[in-house]
This record gives structure tokens, sequence and C-alpha cells, in this order.
């Protein structure tokens, strides 16, 4: 497995992960599990910003592992 196929594969676990916290937040009244929920979806949104950029970059360096 490529290092692009492999941070391909984490960002679309990430991108899972979140949706599931964004609906449990939607899913509940109690107002500080709602945030806590909407907290923990904001991290996993700057974590896959910040692996979507690595992966942009490795597809510059290496062509290779470019995904279609």
């Amino acid at each position: 497995m490529t290092v692009g196929t492999k941070l391909q594969q984490t960002v679309a676990s990430i991108e899972s992960a979140c949706a599931s916290l964004k609906q449990f937040a939607l899913d509940t009244n109690d107002q500080q599990a709602k945030q806590m929920y909407n907290q923990l979806a904001q991290t996993l949104d700057n974590c896959k910003s910040t692996l979507q950029s690595r992966m942009n970059y490795v597809q510059q360096q290496e062509p290779q592992y470019k995904q279609s």
C-alpha cells in the first residue's frame, strides 16, 4: 500500500468519524454532550485539513502517489 493510498484512507476514516460525531450531537438533548461532540468534530476537521495538505504535498513531490 502506498503512502498516498494510506493518507487517502486515513482522510476518509476521519471524515466518517467526524460525521458520526456530528450525528451524535444532533441526536442528544444534553447540551454539554452536544458541545463536546461538536468540539471533537471540529478537532477532527482540523486534523483532516492537515492530512489533506500533506497528501497534496506528497502528490506534488511523488506523482505516482496521486490518486485518481
